[in-house]
């Protein structure tokens, strides 16, 4: 609860910022108050308790996955100064929205109830169609969040709808009284049609095939800090809340449930992987590639023991990952039309420490040793062979390998092409995101018990 209203009061404060006349200061106290925030969060480990007759819950679970979303987000408001340098009046609005976007992240890991579950799902995805659209004069911009507010509205309503199901089966919105109502087994029908239909409206924000469609084009379309956003954030709460849903909901994960589940997670590995192969423009590649993430994380429903550590570890190792392959697509594509992957060519000769960065992420998203990237993959497929599905983690490695094909044709690009122009300065900023975030990547990949052991 700490969490909530540090960020929310932070929010608050830099709209603030904005009415005295001290926008030059707003990014600064913003990151500054994050990091203050992370170690508010921080402090509450181990020490769980509930708010608001069981509305808010903190424990373990909601205080990792809270600290990991504040990381994330303290590295995209560091870059939001460079990145708005052109809007400076409405720096303040950029990153307020981020912060409260935040605060929606944090409900929706914290939640007891779920009609506090929805108004954290609301409160983020608000946030983000004014985000995608905020480039108000870019037709690109203007269509991507056209687009994410249709299909968003569309999968907020099944997930509403989904919620009246569940509680006209159990009487009830706490998800602890509904889990001892699940125990029983005389639960009628339309709960699991209410668990499926929520089920559905998440797999729509992690872009899991067959609710992947708007992810290419409104990456594509907006702000690439946006995008970012996007990709790391938004897909990592996304999977934290649905996984919260289901294993808190639920006394067993259905069989039927699991089956479905191995369609989806195979489906987004194949279709996010052989869809990447094809793409030119680096931020459509990148979303294909979440896609295919979406799936290999969707793979911890189907372990027959509690996976909170393994999903924590793999969050954490692809947004990391993605966060600094973002900071370097920003800088390259600052100033052009697109993000084609000719913008990449020579950029290992003109700019090695950039090259070396967005390398090590994706060879990272690759699962190549020593990143992070390769033992999230391995306790996974651990897991799952464990719990007798063999056969999805074959299908994971072959696409794991196919994916290094997509990953390497950038990589090549950066190595062996010729550059098109000359070296730009690079704000240190994105230097210093990209290197933060990969040498936490490398440390996790080095220490991954520190990591697993939280959960």
């Amino acid at each position: 609860m700490i969490t909530l209203l540090a960020i929310t009061g932070l929010g608050v404060l830099c709209l603030l910022f904005e009415i005295f006349n001290l926008r030059r200061f707003i990014v600064p106290f913003a990151t500054i108050g994050l990091l203050a925030a992370l170690g508010l969060t921080i402090s509450t480990y181990d020490v769980p308790s509930s708010y608001f007759n069981n509305m808010v819950i903190t424990d373990n679970f909601s205080v990792v996955f809270s600290s990991l979303f504040i990381l994330l987000t303290t590295f995209l408001v560091a870059m939001s100064h460079e990145f708005y340098r052109d809007h400076p009046t409405k720096i303040s609005d950029f990153v307020s929205i981020k912060i409260f976007l935040l605060a929606g992240a944090v409900a929706m890991v914290t939640f007891g109830n779920l009609a506090m579950f929805f108004l954290g799902l609301e409160v983020l995805s608000i946030a983000l169609y004014i985000l995608a659209s905020s480039e108000r004069l870019s037709l690109k911009s203007n269509e991507a969040g056209m687009k994410y507010f249709l299909m968003g509205a569309f999968a907020s309503g099944i997930v509403l709808f989904g919620i009246c199901l569940i509680y006209g089966a159990t009487g009830s919105f706490e998800i602890t009284e509904i889990y001892a109502l699940s125990t029983s087994g005389l639960m009628p029908a339309w709960f699991f049609i209410g668990m499926a239909l929520l089920t559905i409206g998440m797999l729509f924000k992690i872009a899991a095939v067959p609710f992947h469609f708007w992810a290419p084009d409104v990456y594509e379309g907006s702000p690439n800090l946006t995008a970012a956003l996007m990709s790391t954030l938004t897909k990592v709460v996304a999977i934290a809340a649905l996984y919260k849903l289901i294993t808190g909901m639920e006394s067993i994960v259905d069989y039927k449930f699991q089956i479905l589940i191995v369609v989806i997670s195979i489906a987004s590995m194949v279709v996010g992987n052989i869809m990447a192969l094809r793409q030119d423009n680096v931020k459509r590649m990148l979303a294909f590639s979440g896609v295919s993430h979406a799936g290999f994380m969707l793979m911890v429903f189907l372990s027959n023991s509690p996976s909170h550590g393994t999903l924590l570890y793999y969050a954490g190792a692809y947004a990391l990952a993605g966060i600094a392959a973002f900071a370097v697509l920003i800088h390259v594509c600052e100033g052009k039309d697109n993000e084609n992957i000719v913008n990449f060519n020579g950029l290992g000769k003109t700019n090695p420490f950039l090259a070396a960065m967005l390398t090590a992420a994706l060879l990272s998203m690759g699962g190549i040793p020593i990143f992070s990237g390769f033992f999230a993959k391995f306790m996974l497929f651990t897991q799952t062979i464990q719990s007798g599905y063999l056969y999805v983690v074959i299908v994971a490695v072959l696409m794991s390998i196919v994916s290094i094909g997509y990953y390497f044709k950038l990589i090549l690009a950066m190595y062996t092409k010729d550059a098109e122009e000359t070296s730009r300065p690079v704000p240190m900023i994105y230097s210093a995101v990209a290197g933060i975030a990969i040498l936490i990547n490398i440390l996790m990949g080095l220490f991954p018990s520190a990591i697993i052991d939280l959960l």
